[in-house]
């Protein structure tokens, strides 16, 4: 199985074509990420909250605790202090949660992107390789065949008239040629016919 093209031009034209697909994809990964990072941005927020939730939660613990000293009273200035320092917790909880949201939509919306630009570059750039690649495997299947090159030489002339442009013509033209069986002819026609599709014989 072959993956390019023997000719020059056609193996310059797919390997530039294979370039920009992963050029592509890599950029579109780049761009799904940058999007997250910015995404993310947003948790800062969230953050904050926690912070400042464990930090209030843990000062009203540590003045409970210091409440609950206090002879005769500590018990009752204690109970709405550690309420308090719970509904701190409840703060830090709810800052973590905002983080973890954030997070979650941050990774999916990475992931959406990605998934997204690979499948539209992977439908663009992969059909083609792939038709080129079992279309040589065909044509050299073909040649190893009996009368496979004069198959291809039929090709060639009943292909573009371009590209019989640079075979020599036999007196009584190609096609008598052809259908006389000048093995010279149908060499340069199955050489014609192979090179426009980018193989050599």
């Amino acid at each position: 199985m072959r993956l390019y093209a023997q000719t020059r031009a056609r193996r310059s034209r797919q390997v530039l074509a294979d370039l920009t697909a992963v050029l592509l994809i890599a950029v579109a990964v780049w761009f799904a990420l940058a999007v997250r990072d910015t995404v993310m941005l947003l948790a800062e927020p969230g953050k904050k909250v926690e912070d400042a939730g464990g930090s209030l939660a843990s000062g009203l613990d540590d003045a409970g605790d210091a409440a609950s000293r206090v002879p005769l009273i500590g018990g009752v200035l204690k109970k709405p202090l550690r309420s308090a320092a719970d509904a701190g917790s409840g703060l830090s909880d709810a800052g973590q949660s905002m983080q973890d949201l954030v997070g979650r939509v941050a990774n999916l919306t990475a992931f959406a992107l990605i998934l997204f630009s690979v499948a539209f570059v992977l439908v663009l750039w992969l059909p083609p390789r792939v038709r080129w690649i079992r279309r040589s495997a065909r044509i050299r299947e073909l040649l190893d065949t009996p009368g496979g090159a004069d198959l291809m030489a039929l090709r060639a002339l009943t292909g573009p008239l371009k590209d019989l442009a640079t075979v020599p013509v036999p007196p009584g033209g190609l096609a008598d040629a052809w259908r006389r069986g000048d093995e010279k002819a149908i060499g340069d026609l199955c050489r014609t016919a192979l090179s426009r599709a980018g193989l050599r014989a």
